[in-house]
């Protein structure tokens, strides 16, 4: 077996048992008492402003969610445990970085000067405490969940939602405290704008990308034994340095002035700081996915039964793109229930590859849904769920999709106010 994925946890873990998940639920309710007490404030003093605040970052996070879910196709994550990696930076990590920010750059301002302060507070005094308090949040899953923890893109995904739900709640706190400061009453446009800003632009190279880079080093220290302890627990304090550094350079006001106020000269700035983290977690996550892929598919392959999965479905289930081009396929061919029913299949078998990691011998424990969705498929004239070739609509699709991402950026940015 491979020592960079272990087996899949068994389906009950006596969470209840464990001091540390009271422990956690005791940081939840506080810190859910927190935020409501900040919650209530904002209710009172900007009632329509606050909803509008927390509809549009609640519906910014439903992609973020649903992308984070997905990297780890093969052996997904427990929903109780995801809701608890987002709610723990939703309200444990914001209401501990909230003063421990405060905190912190009012000792920049004190030990350095509030020059110091008002310029580089922000990219010191917040990355220090709020990527401390966010990477806790992966520590507290693997101290009542350790076995849950199987693989490094486990700890990716923990991180990223961790990173999610802080970005959610940071969010709406700027939004409103944008609102204040516009000085102009129960308005929308302060929150519009914050939403533009932190949201739409600020947003896939932010909390959720950071929290991922250092999950990345939690799951390696947990699960990456055949290393030794020194050299786990340096990975893992280099990832959470990383995340610190993107954070920090994020937030300097390095190139702030460098490009200009135009809409090229802040689409530079946001490709030059945010790029490099986010090609480096893109790396991470594709390494990691392939470790796990290899492992889960070569279990499969054991199962010899074209049953049960065939070789080109082998081929198939270990990559994301080859499983949405199989969909694809199936769509083209026999029309969207065949889409679904190629979906079903691919989980199913990816159900059966975790039963699989835990018994060897236990082929027929997931075999049945296994059948059953394969039997579905082939009663819509569709036997097998292969990919096709790469056609050119899909790549047109591709360069469309970005470049219509890319106008609306630049609109975004053109409504700002920039010129």
């Amino acid at each position: 077996m491979s020592e960079a994925v272990r087996p899949a946890a068994p389906r009950s873990v006596p969470f209840l048992r464990q001091p540390a998940f009271w422990i956690v639920v005791t940081l939840l309710a506080v810190g859910a008492v927190r935020i409501s007490q900040i919650a209530a404030l904002f209710f009172r003093a900007y009632p329509i402003a606050t909803v509008t605040a927390i509809v549009m970052f609640g519906l910014l996070a439903v992609p973020f969610w649903l992308f984070v879910s997905e990297l780890d196709f093969l052996e997904r994550e427990p929903a109780g445990l995801r809701v608890l990696a987002f709610a723990w930076g939703g309200l444990v990590a914001t209401s501990v970085s909230i003063p421990g920010s405060t905190a912190l750059d009012n000792l920049i301002a004190k030990l350095g000067s509030p020059d110091l302060a008002a310029e580089w507070g922000a990219a010191l005094a917040g990355p220090t405490v709020e990527e401390i308090a966010k990477t806790l949040g992966v520590v507290a899953i693997v101290l009542i969940a350790r076995a849950q923890v199987n693989s490094v893109l486990d700890g990716i995904v923990y991180g990223a939602l961790v990173g999610l739900g802080f970005q959610i709640v940071e969010d709406v706190v700027f939004a409103i405290g944008a609102v204040q400061q516009a000085g102009l009453g129960d308005r929308v446009q302060p929150v519009i704008t914050t939403f533009l800003v932190r949201g739409f632009l600020a947003g896939i190279w932010s909390h959720t990308l950071f929290g991922a880079l250092a999950g990345a080093g939690i799951g390696y220290l947990v699960v990456r034994r055949e290393r030794g302890r020194r050299h786990r627990i340096a990975v893992a304090a280099l990832a959470l340095l990383g995340a610190w550094a993107s954070h920090s350079l994020w937030n300097s006001p390095i190139l702030r002035d460098s490009f200009g106020d135009s809409v090229p000269g802040v689409l530079a700035v946001l490709l030059v700081k945010g790029l490099p983290p986010l090609l480096l977690v893109l790396y991470l996550v594709r390494r990691a996915h392939d470790r796990e892929a290899a492992y889960y598919v070569g279990i499969l392959e054991t199962v010899r039964d074209p049953e049960l999965i065939t070789e080109g479905e082998l081929r198939v289930l270990g990559s994301g793109s080859r499983r949405a081009a199989a969909r694809r396929l199936a769509a083209v061919s026999a029309g969207r229930e065949a889409k679904v029913a190629v979906r079903l299949l691919q989980r199913a078998q990816a159900a059966l590859a975790v039963e699989l990691s835990r018994d060897s011998t236990a082929v027929e424990a997931g075999a049945g849904l296994v059948r059953e969705r394969r039997a579905a498929l082939a009663a819509l004239g569709y036997p097998e769920a292969v990919e096709g070739a790469r056609s050119w609509k899909h790549t047109a699709s591709t360069v469309g999709t970005a470049v219509v991402a890319l106008a609306v950026l630049w609109v975004a940015l053109s409504a700002l106010g920039t010129s």
